[in-house]
C-alpha cells in the first residue's frame, strides 16, 4: 500500500502533480489517484469521490492556475462524482466520459456507477483537449465499463489509463456493463499506440506499458483456459469455479472475481465454445 497520507499534493514531474483520495479498499489500491496535468493552465484528470477532504485538497493544488477542464475516464463513484463540486469551486467544463447509470447495480464491489454524472461534453474517440504545453487525446477502451476512456498526453508520450491498466491489480470486468471481448480489443488497441508510460487512477505508475499490456492479455487468456478447465471437469457453476480458481485471494474479492468469470464465459457463448444449460449453469460445447 501507498504511505502516502491522503491530500498529499505529489509532483511527479514539471508539469504533473499526483493527489490521493481518502478511499483505500480492495478494489482501489491506496486509493484514487487525481492527476494535474500543466502548470498556470491545467487539466484535472478522474477527480474522484466527492469526498470534502479530497475536494479541498484538489482546490488547493489547482488555486492559481486557470482549470480548463475536468476529464473522466469513466463514472464509477470512486472517478467522477468531486467532478461537480470542483467544477463549482474553478467554473471548468466536465468532460470525457458518457452517463451510465445501470438498472443492475447490485454486483459486490465498491465501483457502483455515479448516476449524477453530466458531462459538458462527451469526448469521442480522438478527441483533444489542450493547453500551454500539454495536448490529451482521448483513447476509447471500453470493456471494464461500456464508457471507459484513456487520455494520451501527447507532449510527455504517457497514457492516463484510468481502470483499464494498473499496475497493482487486473481490472475487473463485471457485466451487464463490463465486456470481456471488449476489454481485450481495448488492450490489444494499447499495443499499436506509442505510449509506455501509463499513469493509471489507482496504484503505482507503469513504465513498460507493452510489456505490461501482453502480461494482462496473457493472464486472461490463461484464466479462460482454466474456466474451460473447469467446465471440462464438469463444474459448472460460476461461485464453484471461482472457489477453486482465486482460492487464493481475498474472499472479498470473490463476488467481484464471479462477475469477471461470468464476463469470461459470456464472451465464450459468444465464440461458440460454450452455453448457459440453465440459469446459472454453463457448459462446453462439443
Amino acid at each position: 500500500m501507498d504511505a502516502r497520507p491522503p491530500g498529499t499534493i505529489e509532483r511527479l514531474g514539471p508539469a504533473l502533480r499526483r493527489v490521493l483520495a481518502p478511499n483505500p479498499s480492495p478494489f482501489t489500491f491506496s486509493g484514487t489517484q487525481t492527476y494535474i496535468v500543466g502548470t498556470d493552465t491545467v487539466a484535472v484528470i478522474d477527480p474522484g469521490p466527492d469526498d470534502p477532504a479530497h475536494v479541498a485538497a484538489l482546490s488547493a493544488a489547482v488555486r492559481g492556475a486557470a482549470v480548463a477542464a475536468i476529464l473522466c475516464t469513466h463514472n464509477h463513484r470512486d472517478h467522477s462524482p468531486a467532478a461537480r463540486a470542483l467544477k463549482a469551486a474553478t467554473g471548468a467544463p466536465i468532460l470525457g466520459c458518457a452517463p451510465l447509470a445501470l438498472a443492475e447495480e447490485g454486483y459486490a464491489t465498491d465501483e457502483a456507477f455515479d448516476p449524477d454524472h453530466r458531462p459538458d461534453r462527451v469526448l469521442a474517440d480522438g478527441a483533444t483537449v489542450q493547453g500551454p504545453g500539454w495536448t490529451l487525446e482521448t483513447v476509447a477502451t471500453p470493456g471494464h465499463t461500456s464508457n471507459h476512456l484513456c487520455f494520451a498526453w501527447r507532449e510527455a508520450g504517457a497514457l492516463f489509463s484510468g481502470d483499464h491498466v494498473m499496475g497493482w491489480s487486473t481490472s475487473v470486468v463485471a457485466p451487464p456493463d463490463g465486456d470481456m471481448a471488449a476489454y481485450m480489443a481495448s488492450l490489444e488497441k494499447l499495443l499499436a499506440r506509442p505510449e509506455q508510460l501509463y499513469y493509471p487512477t489507482h496504484g503505482p505508475a507503469v513504465a513498460n506499458g507493452h510489456g505490461h499490456v501482453r502480461g494482462l492479455i496473457a493472464h486472461r487468456r490463461a484464466r479462460e483456459r482454466q474456466v474451460l478447465d473447469r467446465l471440462d471437469a464438469g463444474e459448472g457453476r460460476i461461485p464453484a469455479i471461482v472457489a477453486d480458481l482465486y482460492r487464493d485471494v481475498d474472499p472479498r474479492l470473490h463476488p467481484a472475481a464471479e462477475r469477471s468469470v461470468l464476463a469470461h464465459l459470456i464472451d465464450l457463448a459468444g465464440r461458440g465454445l460454450v452455453r448457459e444449460e440453465e440459469e446459472g449453469r454453463w457448459t462446453r460445447i462439443a
